[in-house]
């Protein structure tokens, strides 16, 4: 999740639990232990400028749900030795710090990126994907919590509030999650007619909604997707699109270091191209085909070979930009959300691209979905 929603995650947790009198401190306190685990990015660059590792690492060790209750621990021992709040009402204070810390990677999951729950555990980061990294419908209730929260800071109205913010919050996580299930229903319906039944996939919200969703599965060539909303009452039609599954096949069977920690960290939802020689993995999780977050230059061939090299992270300029780009995307989101329409989403808010033999999937029975 982003940074914001984090500050007012731990806020309204933190003025939920602690005594009345030290409610305004208890957000401030609750704040900060909430963004504790996304330090790793400042430390992760002190010890490797390697793209991929730095992507994989990150929500690993400090977003484990083992270690950050020792982290939390130990927080709390010290302000226990040295301050008078925690000193006054420990208990309420160590289970302030633990809900806290532990918020924080639970969101996290809720996201599509991954992370590392069973950190040192060489588990697939959990990849929940019921929110985007930004959603405001949660962030809002949790803000408006500790908002009243701290202009209530000795009243019952404060704990109620804060108490309340956390609820909704968490009702919106389970509306997410009902709209999960019955686009995975529909996906899983479609994908079997097409011969996709057991083809791994996923689905997660497209920006800023829970209503509208992007189903990606793999295929033996490629990858087909396919946008839902929650409101579409017609069949999904799902658009083919091609990988070199045979690169990528042979880079796995060598053992390229890179390719196999990123096939690790995104479950192998990755698109594989060879550009200018190079072997270049994208992440089909983060973006819209064609156009895709991370992608990595990770081997060159070499008399016929694939051969590991440092792996180059290749920036793509996104579709779009600037307020107005963005103003473009919510519209484009909102309008798709409520009206059912066969148009790629990415489409709609740049030049649609040509036609081809790709574009669309078709069922055995020769009819598209």
């Amino acid at each position: 999740m982003d940074s914001f929603t984090h500050l007012v995650l731990g806020g309204a947790i933190g003025a939920a639990i602690a005594p009345a009198g030290q409610r305004r401190a208890a957000i401030l306190a609750g704040a900060a232990l909430n963004t504790v685990p996304d330090l790793d990015v400042l430390l992760l660059p002190l010890f490797t400028d390697d793209p991929v590792l730095l992507m994989t690492w990150h929500r690993s060790f400090l977003h484990s749900i083992f270690l950050l209750p020792l982290i939390g621990w130990l927080v709390w021992g010290m302000c226990r030795l040295h301050g008078k709040r925690v000193k006054s009402a420990p208990v309420r204070w160590f289970w302030l710090i633990q809900a806290c810390l532990l918020s924080h990677p639970l969101m996290d999951a809720c996201t599509v990126y991954g992370t590392s729950l069973l950190w040192p555990m060489e588990t697939p980061p959990a990849m929940w994907s019921l929110f985007f990294i930004i959603e405001p419908a949660f962030t809002l209730w949790l803000l408006l919590g500790c908002v009243i929260a701290w202009c209530s800071p000795k009243k019952p109205l404060g704990r109620r509030s804060a108490i309340a913010g956390v609820v909704l919050a968490a009702g919106v996580i389970g509306v997410a999650g009902f709209s999960k299930w019955k686009v995975d229903r529909e996906a899983d319906r479609t994908l079997a007619a097409m011969g996709l039944a057991h083809a791994p996939r996923f689905s997660t919200p497209l920006p800023f909604s829970t209503l509208l969703w992007r189903v990606v599965a793999m295929t033996p060539s490629g990858y087909v997707d396919a946008e839902r909303s929650v409101f579409d009452e017609g069949p999904m039609v799902f658009r083919g699109h091609p990988s070199n599954t045979q690169a990528l096949a042979q880079a796995k069977a060598i053992g390229i270091p890179a390719v196999t920690r990123l096939d690790w960290f995104n479950h192998g939802f990755m698109r594989t191209q060879v550009q200018d020689g190079r072997l270049v993995l994208s992440d089909l999780r983060m973006g819209l085909d064609p156009t895709y977050t991370f992608n990595f230059a990770v081997a060159a061939q070499h008399e016929g070979d694939w051969q590991a090299v440092a792996p180059e992270q290749i920036k793509v300029p996104l579709p779009i930009s600037g307020v107005s780009g963005f103003a473009k995307l919510i519209g484009a989101v909102w309008h798709r959300t409520w009206h059912e329409s066969n148009v790629p989403l990415r489409d709609v808010i740049v030049a649609p691209r040509p036609v081809d033999a790709t574009t669309e999937a078709v069922a055995p029975d020769g009819g598209a979905h």
